[in-house]
């Protein structure tokens, strides 16, 4: 006989994800009221310097979320609903008649938790009481408290650093700054257009842009290189301490293969390279900007793996960063070891966070951090918290499992959003439980001792004291 009543948790109760009693008393003693220091992610400055008051749920909620796109869209959604000119209400109604169907995927997750922690919304969004919720929310969000610094606070956000190009005038960190408000705000420096050589003319359009920020002309690589250093000592100028790149993956050649003054000029008079030879201005320049970085003390960050813009037709009526890329099979080991080997070699290797896209490389990566790992810098060499798609519930256990494995996770520097969204901060108390919840497993089966002291400093140290000494926060 099957029994009629089944036991079972409440969905997203207090102790969601923690599945022992010593999970339990990791998480709620030692990693939930912690701040939290969100090094990377897609905020708006403009945003936060000027407090925005957002006008609905919509506006702060759904406006260039890709993860909720292409749900929206594999549901059948219409585009006028997701990017188009529908409106907010009607946007947001879409998005609730979507919710019940991403069961098992992490935006449900995500969706109620943001509800519950932002505006204590405790009930399952549905097509049913999306325009209840639509007004409760927005109705709230008219309030001070639910400014954008206001959402910030909520979750007790210590620190953001947002994703800058180097032409950035950085005029609202400097604003924000001017306040002296929580939390800090401070730039990344973003410099993948310097050395994006694919299209000629929208290179030379970059340069343009670059040079007018610097105030001379870029007319040879010299010229660039300078230019490039000139931004990073204007970032550092106004707080930025990381550097960070999105990368199919690192080259690595014999220096002086090619001469990148001649294949800037090639650039600069509109001239295609050849595959070979943008590679090789990749690398060139990269590794130039990363001995600058040296020179300041940065931390610098790659982002590895994301195979971009695979739906052309969408690209060209939508743009980049819609929802059409994907996980990249590219090969990450023997290029990654060079270019990392060429810094270490001079002596130039900055802490670095290396994140893959391709949960097939995680033990690449677990196992690269130790070869450059030189004892001069408690873990110098990161492999980061689970990216992109990879930044749910498998993938985090998948990747804090490597590190375990090959590494030492004492010294993880944690998580991140990379979000462009003011709701996601969630994320963070989404991976301290699955932290709290793996340590606690191994306490349950015996595997580690049950010392909540020691393995709590640890989880305390992973969920903020890590990053906060790794970025001299």
């Amino acid at each position: 006989m099957y029994p009629t009543e089944v036991t079972r948790k409440r969905f997203l109760c207090e102790d969601f994800l923690l599945e022992s009693e010593f999970a339990k008393i990791l998480y709620h003693k030692y990693a939930k009221d912690l701040p939290i220091i969100d090094y990377h992610n897609h905020l708006s400055p403009e945003e936060i310097a000027h407090n925005k008051k957002y006008r609905s749920i919509s506006e702060v909620w759904l406006a260039g979320d890709h993860y909720k796109w292409r749900a929206m869209r594999t549901l059948g959604i219409d585009e006028r609903y997701i990017t188009g000119n529908a409106s907010d209400q009607e946007k947001f109604q879409k998005w609730a008649e979507t919710v019940p169907y991403t069961l098992r995927n992490p935006l449900f997750h995500w969706t109620h938790l943001e509800l519950k922690r932002y505006f204590h919304i405790d009930t399952l969004l549905t097509g049913a009481n999306a325009e209840e919720v639509y007004f409760q929310t927005t109705e709230l969000l008219q309030e001070n408290s639910f400014r954008a610094r206001g959402l910030l606070q909520k979750m007790n956000v210590e620190v953001v650093c947002t994703t800058d190009d180097p032409s950035d005038s950085l005029e609202y960190h400097k604003l924000a700054r001017q306040q002296a408000s929580s939390p800090k705000m401070f730039p990344a420096f973003r410099p993948d257009k310097a050395f994006a050589a694919e299209n000629p003319f929208q290179y030379i359009a970059y340069i343009g842009k670059l040079s007018d920020s610097v105030g001379f002309d870029i007319n040879h690589y010299g010229d660039l290189l300078r230019a490039l250093q000139n931004r990073i000592d204007f970032f550092a100028e106004n707080g930025c301490t990381i550097a960070d790149h999105g990368l199919e993956q690192l080259f690595v050649f014999t220096v002086g293969k090619y001469s990148p003054e001649l294949l800037f000029q090639k650039l600069m008079f509109g001239q295609s390279l050849q595959p070979e030879e943008i590679n090789y201005f990749k690398f060139h320049t990269l590794l130039e900007l990363c001995k600058m970085y040296h020179a300041k003390g940065w931390v610098q960050q790659f982002h590895l793996g994301a195979l971009r813009n695979t739906n052309k037709r969408m690209l060209a009526t939508l743009g980049p960063d819609t929802g059409f890329d994907s996980i990249g099979d590219y090969k990450q080991a023997v290029p990654l070891a060079g270019f990392l080997n060429l810094l270490d070699s001079t002596d130039q290797l900055s802490k670095t966070i290396l994140y893959n896209l391709n949960p097939a490389d995680n033990e690449v990566l677990a196992t690269m951090v130790g070869n450059f790992n030189d004892g001069s810098i408690k873990g110098k060499i990161q492999f980061g918290s689970g990216w992109w798609f990879l930044d749910q519930k498998d993938g985090m256990e998948k990747q804090i499992n490597a590190l375990s494995n090959m590494g030492l996770l004492s010294c993880f520097v944690g998580m991140l959003t990379d979000s462009r969204s003011f709701l996601s901060f969630p994320r963070h108390e989404y991976f301290r439980r699955v932290l709290c919840n793996l340590i606690g497993k191994d306490v349950e089966k015996g595997e580690l001792p049950a010392d909540d002291k020691w393995l709590g400093k640890i989880v305390s140290d992973i969920s903020y004291y890590n990053a906060k000494a790794y970025f001299n926060f």
